[in-house]
C-alpha cells in the first residue's frame, strides 16, 4: 500500500491567499513571471521564480536566483504571510474550470514509495532540471510545488472526500488564477484523518501526472539524509485526484519544414499511410489513430492506416507514437523530438488557432493536432514500467503555487 500521512502545511491565512497564490513556476517564463509579479510582493513567484528580483540577465540557475528564493521564502514567513499549521493535517483540493471540476487529496507520499515504482512515473527526467529543484528545495528547506498525482478510482473510497468536503466550508474557497479557481480544506481532526486513512489503506499504486522532476528531485534530496530514516525529506508533497476526473488535452505539434519536400510531394508520401481527407474547418481529432493536418492555409482530417488497437505494446499504440513512426521520423527525419529543433509543441489549452497562427506566420511549415492521450493509457505504460515518447501529456488545470508547502527541515 501506499504510506500517505498528513503534515503540518504552510499556507497563507485565508486574507492573503489569493495574493499569495500564482501559477506553477513551470508554466511561466522569467519575463512573464516578472510582469506577472510587479505589483504584488506577496505573490509565490518571488519564491518561485526569483530571479525575478535579481537583475534582467541574472541565470535562473546562478546560486545567488536559490539565495533569493530562500530569502523571499523567509521573509514571507516573518511578516505572516506564510504560517506553518499547529496540526498535522491531511488537505482537500479543488479545482474548478468552467465544464469541470476535480477534488483530491493533500497528502505527503514516501520516497521509498517512489523508489520502489508504487509512485509510478511515465516520463524520463533530465539531471539539470532535477537539480534545478534540488537546489529549490534545498534553500527553502522546503518542497513548495506539489507533485499531482492520480489513482485508479476502485483502489481508494473517493466518496469519502467529497463527503468531508461537503462537511465543512474551506479555508480558501474559489480563488480565481485566470479561468481556474482553486479551494483547500484542512483535515485535522483526530476522526476525520482516520477516515482518510480508511479512505485510501486499498491504495497500492498511483500515478504521476505532473511532476517528474519534483518526485526525481525529492528523492535526490533524501539520499543526503539516508542516515537519518525519520528525516522530514524522506517525505515529499503530493495532490491525489481520481483517475476519472483527470483532464488530459491535446498536445500538438508543429514543424518547421518538409524536409525538403514540396506541398504536393509530402501529401503524395503522407496517403501511404494516411488517409486523407480536405476539410473546411479546423480538425479536433475525436478517436485513437486520428489527426488534423494544417498546412498552406488548409485542414485535412488524417486516419492513419494501421489500426492502434491491432499493436499490443502500450506505447507503440499511442497516437504519439503512431504520428511519430508513420510520418514525422520516415517522412520528416525527425528521429529525436526533444532535442530536435525543427520540431516544437503547442499545448491544447492554447486552442487549434495557435496551430494556425504559427503555420501562417511562416514560422511553421505544418501543424498536426493530437487526440488527447486517455487517462488508461499513461496508466498501462506505467504499469508496464515504460515511458512515453515526449510531450506526450497535457494537464489541465494546473495546481497553484503557495496555497500549501511541506517544511523538510
Amino acid at each position: 500500500m501506499l504510506h500517505l500521512e498528513p503534515f503540518r502545511g504552510l499556507r497563507p491565512p485565508p486574507e492573503l491567499a489569493a495574493e499569495v497564490m500564482s501559477p506553477p513556476y513551470d508554466v511561466l517564463s522569467s519575463a512573464e513571471a516578472r510582469e506577472v509579479a510587479a505589483d504584488q510582493p506577496l505573490s509565490f513567484l518571488h519564491i518561485s521564480k526569483p530571479e525575478i528580483d535579481l537583475p534582467v540577465g541574472v541565470s535562473p540557475h546562478d546560486q545567488s536566483v536559490y539565495d533569493k528564493g530562500g530569502e523571499n521564502f523567509r521573509l514571507m514567513i516573518e511578516q505572516g504571510a506564510l504560517r506553518r499549521d499547529p496540526r498535522e493535517s491531511f488537505y482537500l483540493y479543488r479545482m474548478s474550470a468552467p465544464g469541470h471540476t476535480q477534488l483530491g487529496l493533500v497528502a505527503t507520499a514516501a520516497v521509498s514509495d517512489y523508489l520502489s515504482n508504487l509512485v509510478r512515473r511515465h516520463e524520463h527526467t533530465r539531471p539539470d532540471k532535477e537539480t534545478d529543484r534540488v537546489l529549490h528545495m534545498e534553500a527553502l528547506g522546503a518542497q513548495t510545488g506539489p507533485v499531482l498525482c492520480v489513482y485508479d478510482d476502485a483502489r481508494a473510497d473517493t466518496a469519502t472526500v467529497v463527503e468531508l468536503a461537503e462537511q465543512a466550508g474551506p479555508d480558501f474557497d474559489e480563488l480565481p488564477l485566470g479561468e481556474v479557481r482553486h479551494s483547500l480544506w484542512r483535515v485535522d481532526e483526530d476522526e476525520a484523518i482516520q477516515q482518510v486513512r480508511a479512505a485510501f489503506a486499498s491504495l497500492d499504486v498511483c500515478y504521476i501526472a505532473d511532476g517528474h522532476h519534483r518526485s526525481a528531485a525529492a528523492a535526490r534530496v533524501a539520499s543526503r539524509h539516508a542516515q537519518d530514516p525519520l528525516h522530514p525529506a524522506h517525505r515529499f508533497l503530493v495532490v491525489l485526484f481520481p483517475a476519472s476526473e483527470a483532464r488530459i488535452l491535446d498536445y500538438n505539434r508543429v514543424v518547421r519544414d518538409l524536409a525538403g519536400m514540396s506541398a504536393d510531394e509530402f501529401m503524395r508520401r503522407l496517403e501511404r499511410s494516411f488517409s486523407v481527407q480536405p476539410e473546411t474547418a479546423p480538425v479536433r481529432p475525436h478517436q485513437r489513430g486520428e489527426f488534423g493536418l494544417y498546412m498552406a492555409g488548409t485542414w485535412y482530417r488524417l486516419h492513419c492506416r494501421l489500426d492502434p488497437a491491432t499493436l499490443a505494446d502500450p506505447v507503440e499504440r499511442l497516437d504519439v507514437a503512431l504520428l511519430a513512426h508513420q510520418l514525422l521520423e520516415p517522412l520528416l527525419g525527425i528521429h529525436d523530438p526533444r532535442r530536435d529543433p525543427r520540431i516544437d509543441f503547442v499545448g491544447g489549452g492554447r486552442g487549434l488557432h495557435e496551430l494556425e497562427r504559427r503555420v501562417d506566420s511562416g514560422e511553421m511549415a505544418a501543424a498536426f493536432a493530437m487526440f488527447p492521450t486517455p487517462i488508461g493509457d499513461l496508466m498501462s505504460v506505467a504499469d508496464a514500467g515504460r515511458v512515453m515518447p515526449p510531450k506526450s501529456t497535457w494537464f489541465e488545470p494546473k495546481l497553484a503555487d503557495g496555497l500549501v508547502s511541506n517544511v523538510i527541515c
